[in-house]
C-alpha cells in the first residue's frame, strides 16, 4: 500500500486538502494516508481541523509571532527534512501557493520524493502579485512530478512554460469543501452562532466583504473603505458586513473609516462554517480572496475582485467576477449596477462556475491511481 504524506499550513491549505484526506481515508482507499501541519496559520487552522474533524498525525507547531518569510522558511527547511525522513512517503501532496507548499515541495525534491501539486498552473504573471505566492507556485511547478490543475486555463500556463507530463484537469477542491461544509452545516443549524454576526440582519440584504492583501495596504485600503461608505450612502437599506483580519494595516483604515456607521458591521474573523453561511447569505461579495473567487459563483453570488490583477482570469471569462482593483469609482459603479439593474445581477449569478461540480477529489484519487 503506498503511504501519501498530506501537508498544509495555513487556513485556504486546510480547507481545501480536507475533502481530499477525505477521499483518500475511505475504506475503499488504495493508499495510506499521513497528516502533517505546519501551524502556519495556528488558530484558523485548527478551526479547519476541527470542524472538518482531521486530526493531524505531525503538528510541526512553526508559527511564531513576528517572525519573517526567511525566518519560516528556514524552519520548514529543517522540520520537512526530519518529518520526510522519519514518514518516508511513496508520494506528497501540496497545495497551492503557501511557504509551506513551497518548501514541501522543495524538501521533498531534494529527498526525491514523487510531489503532487494540487492547485497548479495559477499565473498572475506578476512576480510581485500576489506576493510571494506567484513565485512560491512556480518553484513547485519546477520541482512537481504530477500537477493537479483546477482548470483549461491553468494547464495551459503550464504548457506555455515547458510542462506536458502528469498534467490532469480536476477542478477545484475548494468546491468540494463549500459542499461538503455547508451540507454539515444544513444538518447541524444549530452549529451557526449568529451572535458573531454582530447587529447584522439576516433578514434584510447585505454586501460581504473580505479584503487583506497586503499589496493593497495604504491609500488602495482607504479608496476600498471610502468605496463602501459611499455605497452605503447611496443605499441605505444595504448592510455591510465584514470580517476584518487582525493584521494592524487592514484593522486602522477600515476602523477609522467605517468603525461608527450604522449598517457596516465590522466582525472579528470567522471560522469556515460562519463564512460559508455568510456567503450562502448575501446578495452579493467583494474580495480580494482567491478561495472566495472559485467558492462563491457554485452560490450563485456575482463578485468583485478588488485586485488589479487575478490569477483566476477563468472567473471573470465565465461571467461570475469582475476585476474592479482599489479604485474607488470602479467599485461603486460596478456595486451600484449590480444592484440597480436585474439583468446584469442574474447574468452573474447564474454563470457556470468554472472551477469545478464538487467532484475534484475523486478525480485527483482517480488520477493518482493511473499515476502509481
Amino acid at each position: 500500500m503506498k503511504k501519501i504524506l498530506f501537508l498544509f499550513g495555513t487556513r485556504p491549505e486546510a480547507i481545501k486538502m480536507a475533502p481530499l484526506i477525505k477521499r483518500f481515508q475511505k475504506k475503499d482507499s488504495q493508499f495510506q494516508s499521513v497528516v502533517a501541519v505546519t501551524g502556519q496559520h495556528r488558530e484558523m487552522l485548527d478551526q479547519v481541523l476541527s470542524f472538518f474533524q482531521i486530526k493531524p498525525d505531525f503538528d510541526l507547531n512553526l508559527m511564531s509571532s513576528g517572525q519573517s518569510l526567511a525566518q519560516l522558511t528556514s524552519k520548514l527547511a529543517d522540520a520537512l527534512d526530519k518529518l520526510f525522513t522519519e514518514v518516508k512517503p511513496d508520494v506528497l501532496f501540496v497545495q497551492g501557493d503557501t511557504t509551506t507548499a513551497m518548501m514541501g515541495g522543495l524538501i521533498g525534491y531534494y529527498q526525491q520524493l514523487k510531489v503532487v501539486h494540487i492547485e497548479a498552473g495559477l499565473r498572475s504573471q506578476d512576480i510581485f502579485s500576489p506576493f510571494p505566492e506567484e513565485v512560491n507556485r512556480k518553484i513547485v511547478g519546477n520541482v512537481a512530478f504530477a500537477h493537479m490543475v483546477p482548470t483549461i486555463g491553468a494547464q495551459k500556463n503550464l504548457e506555455r512554460e515547458g510542462y506536458s507530463n502528469n498534467i490532469f484537469i480536476t477542478g477545484n477542491t475548494v468546491v468540494d469543501a463549500l459542499f461538503l461544509g455547508l451540507n454539515m452545516i444544513n444538518e447541524n443549524p444549530e452549529s451557526i452562532d449568529k451572535s458573531k454576526y454582530g447587529s447584522l440582519n439576516l433578514e434584510q440584504p447585505f454586501i460581504l466583504v473580505t479584503g487583506h492583501r497586503r499589496e493593497s495596504f495604504g491609500a488602495s485600503f482607504d479608496d476600498i473603505c471610502h468605496a463602501i461608505l459611499s455605497i452605503k450612502n447611496q443605499f441605505p437599506n444595504f448592510q455591510f458586513v465584514y470580517p476584518v483580519h487582525l493584521n494592524p494595516m487592514v484593522k486602522e483604515p477600515v476602523n477609522r473609516i467605517l468603525g461608527s456607521v450604522d449598517g457596516i458591521h465590522l466582525i472579528d474573523p470567522l471560522d469556515y462554517p460562519h463564512l460559508i453561511f455568510l456567503m450562502q447569505t448575501c446578495y452579493l461579495i467583494l474580495t480580494d480572496s482567491g478561495g472566495i473567487q472559485e467558492e462563491a459563483p457554485s452560490l450563485g453570488k456575482p463578485v468583485l475582485v478588488m485586485r488589479d490583477v487575478t490569477e483566476r482570469m477563468e472567473g471573470v471569462a465565465a461571467g461570475t467576477a469582475k476585476l474592479v482593483g482599489t479604485n474607488k469609482s470602479l467599485i461603486i459603479n460596478e456595486v451600484v449596477q449590480l444592484i440597480t439593474e436585474k439583468s446584469k445581477y442574474e447574468k452573474m449569478s447564474k454563470a457556470t462556475n468554472p472551477y469545478g461540480d464538487g467532484n475534484a477529489s475523486n478525480k485527483i484519487y482517480n488520477a493518482l491511481i493511473e499515476l502509481m
